[in-house]
């Protein structure tokens, strides 16, 4: 389908700041402030360039594919990002070209989703592939993109979107996110985790990082998986409490209505209390936070990725906010991780066809200022973003950690930015690339 357009119980708080082994790792910490949403005002807001002058010169055609279906929805990412393309064509787009982005979705068919890697690059004629949040793309289009020369700055889900050197992600996805959430349950004690996900291609890989992290720290893995559009909340969630037993703890690896479903499930059968419950990014959204309300304050330990935009005041954050306001109409899921992806996504696509000299935005020009991309700071991420020549990549691989409080997401206090364990051997050897190139 094409889409045109211009993803227990209660711990004392001083018990977050315990390191396990190598495990937890606090790097720096964003607290002491007051929540508060940094604003600017939604007129005239200045992106890009920041002329307030439309662009009207050719379009520089960009591309995307997302997972759009019953139970996984993807979109809200590559829809943030054309909303910050937006604002960067109401201020004068890149050197008067506005960009044009097309964002096509699937359901997890290998056929379809090449025929979409095909419709963009030989159809469309993409100079750059940017904002991709597909459970098969990576693995189905990868030869594809390699081959033309495309590199990606992706919001991965895959194995094959983090073992590349063509692809570089602004989030660390569900198995380094799934990481997150078990090393919280485990700095919390927890005998047992209990890994629930959706039977989606991949999905067994993405508990492979948990079960060496929990290995390592004499921990009993559980692994469940579900059928995401037909799941019975309560009953999921009963059988993941059974499953952790006495002292265990939750890990889900859904998207937010599943993961709602889930715990209003537990809710209804009152055992919110009786396990740790932890959750990968995609649970990191208001929208979420909102329909769990007060009853979930502190009771759930969300791995996100991204820096909480309630307790930060940066100059992205606030222009984040605001471009959501004025042009994220599309982004269902509003304030969370998925918005904060694509934004990123956005930020570093602009960035990189910025520095293009001489006006030519071809499919060389663009992919090698894409490649070139390194030392990018924002407030959103613990630390500064590359995309380097390696093999593999994962420039995201420190964050942050968020609970539901009155109906927002907010950070843990004390909790830090958290080091991905290199445990997970995919970590370490990234780690080794970032100590060996001095990235």
């Amino acid at each position: 389908m094409r889409k045109h357009v211009g993803w227990r119980v209660r711990i004392p708080v001083a018990m977050l700041v315990v390191a396990v082994g190598v495990t937890i790792a606090t790097t720096s910490t964003v607290f002491g402030k007051t929540a508060r949403h940094a604003t600017v005002a939604a007129a005239g807001l200045k992106c890009g360039a920041g002329t307030g002058k439309p662009a009207t010169g050719s379009p520089i055609v960009l591309g995307a594919i997302a997972t759009n279906q019953p139970g996984t929805s993807f979109t809200d990412i590559p829809n943030m990002a054309d909303a910050y393309f937006k604002c960067v064509n109401a201020n004068g787009g890149i050197n008067g070209h506005p960009i044009k982005y097309d964002i096509l979705t699937d359901q997890t068919q290998p056929g379809p989703v090449a025929a979409d890697a095909n419709q963009l690059i030989n159809t469309d004629h993409v100079v750059g592939i940017v904002g991709n949040t597909d459970i098969i793309d990576c693995a189905v289009n990868g030869a594809t993109y390699k081959k033309d020369g495309f590199n990606l700055i992706g919001a991965g889900i895959a194995q094959q979107c983090y073992a590349s050197p063509w692809d570089a992600n602004v989030n660390m996805g569900p198995r380094f996110s799934g990481d997150g959430a078990a090393q919280t349950a485990i700095a919390h004690g927890a005998k047992t985790i209990v890994i629930d996900q959706s039977n989606v291609p991949g999905y067994q890989y993405n508990a492979a990082g948990i079960e060496l992290i929990a290995k390592a720290h004499h921990v009993k893995v559980v692994s469940l998986s579900a059928n995401a559009a037909s799941l019975n909340g309560e009953t999921e969630a009963e059988r993941i409490v059974q499953a952790a037993g006495t002292g265990g703890a939750a890990d889900l690896i859904f998207t937010p209505p599943v993961a709602q479903q889930i715990l209003q499930g537990a809710q209804k059968l009152n055992l919110e209390n009786k396990v740790i419950w932890t959750c990968s990014t995609p649970c990191n959204t208001d929208s979420l936070a909102a329909s769990l309300g007060p009853a979930w304050n502190h009771k759930l330990f969300v791995n996100a990725e991204m820096n909480d935009v309630h307790d930060d005041n940066g100059p992205d954050t606030a222009l984040y906010l605001s471009v959501l306001k004025q042009y994220g109409s599309a982004v269902s899921g509003g304030i969370g991780s998925f918005s904060q992806f694509g934004f990123t996504v956005g930020q570093l696509t602009v960035q990189a066809l910025m520095s293009i000299k001489g006006g030519v935005y071809s499919r060389k020009t663009v992919n090698a200022a894409i490649r070139g991309l390194k030392d990018f700071k924002t407030d959103m991420l613990c630390r500064p973003w590359y995309y380097g020549n390696a093999p593999v990549h994962l420039p995201n691989n420190t964050d942050y950690t968020v609970w539901p409080q009155n109906g927002t997401m907010q950070i843990v206090p004390g909790s830090g930015c958290l080091q991905i364990s290199s445990f997970d051997p995919e970590v370490g050897q990234v780690r080794a690339i970032e100590k060996a190139q001095g990235l």
